[in-house]
């Protein structure tokens, strides 16, 4: 694996991230840490399995024209994964810069829930959306990075958690942005108008748009009954 690390991006629980150069490209390198606490056998299989997971979703998304990265070289032995580097800002700071015009922020999050529902339209959650997962171009384009967590589903309820997820860390990270759930929302919805109706998949028909969205208040329901 010819990479040539640069600047450490994120050090987190499961894994860590490198930016730097593969084969003379941006690129980034994921590593997955090790778990101590687990038996060594049964870490060695659950890394293994979730980095193989990771990368069969992201080619086969990746394929299918969704605006995600790009994966260049796997090590599945020592639990390491080579990525493109996608070009733009995270979305958590693009909706903080004050610099930036309301009308591009709300652009940013229309296009990034329409990016969450191709995602969804390939019968594929996120399992960890937020607003650091998000990346945003100059031109206000979305792009879904880091898919740890990621899962081929067909249940509406998991969509609805990625959508739920979302919703949650804008109303509690950007309060600025008035109705930013709805914003996002209107992109995942729009997106179904410009691609038309779903393809049935290998597993079967993903949820349509309006399915999700439903099952989106259902679990806002559960959290406000429980909370």
């Amino acid at each position: 694996m010819v990479f040539q690390p640069d600047a450490r991006l994120h050090l987190g629980a499961e894994a860590e991230v490198w930016a730097g150069l593969w084969m003379g490209r941006p690129a980034v390198r994921k590593i997955r840490r090790h778990r101590a606490w687990r038996h060594p056998d049964l870490e060695k299989r659950l890394g293994y399995r979730r980095m193989l997971s990771e990368a069969r979703i992201l080619i086969r998304i990746k394929d299918a024209g969704l605006p995600v990265p790009a994966v260049w070289d796997v090590d599945l032995e020592n639990g390491r994964i080579v990525m493109q580097q996608m070009a733009g800002k995270p979305l958590i700071e693009i909706l903080r810069d004050n610099d930036i015009s309301e009308s591009n922020k709300h652009l940013a999050l229309e296009n990034s829930g329409a990016a969450v529902r191709m995602l969804h339209r390939m019968a594929v959650t996120h399992g960890d959306l937020s607003t650091n997962n998000i990346l945003i171009d100059k031109a206000f384009d979305a792009y879904l990075i880091d898919f740890g967590l990621s899962a081929v589903e067909y249940e509406v309820e998991r969509f609805g958690i990625d959508l739920h997820v979302m919703d949650e860390i804008l109303g509690a990270s950007h309060p600025n942005i008035a109705k930013g759930i709805e914003i996002f929302l209107s992109g995942y919805v729009n997106c179904d108008n410009s691609l038309g109706p779903l393809v049935e998949l290998s597993g079967g028909m993903p949820p349509l748009a309006g399915e999700v969205l439903k099952r989106l208040d259902d679990v806002r329901s559960r959290v406000r009954y429980h909370g």
